[in-house]
């Protein structure tokens, strides 16, 4: 239901995807998601309602906070998530989409 929402935001705002990975075919472990943690500055993470933004270099969170935003239930990098940047997106909330994409 996200990913669908998220594909349908990118097109909508006409924003070009350099790379399109089906989370049901190619599943992110834990140990897949830290390292993509690792790899950014900031990650906005999307669950319901509730929007968790993480600013890596200030707040240095351990892997434990960082797999608690990642992960979903199955233990696998949540979807949909979308890597700017040095920003990581994950779950879709159009109003972090928009300060991120512009």
């Amino acid at each position: 239901m996200t990913c669908g929402k998220t594909q349908e935001f990118l097109a909508k705002n006409k924003v070009e995807t350099v790379e399109i990975v089906d989370a049901k075919k190619s599943t992110k472990s834990a140990k897949d998601a830290l390292v993509l943690a690792r790899e950014v500055d900031e990650i906005y993470a999307a669950k319901g309602k509730k929007l968790v933004h993480i600013d890596i270099r200030k707040e240095k969170p351990d892997a434990e906070a960082l797999k608690a935003v990642l992960l979903g239930p199955t233990g696998n990098l949540r979807a949909p998530t979308l890597k700017v940047g040095r920003t990581l997106l994950v779950g879709f909330d159009p109003e972090s989409y928009r300060r991120v994409l512009g």
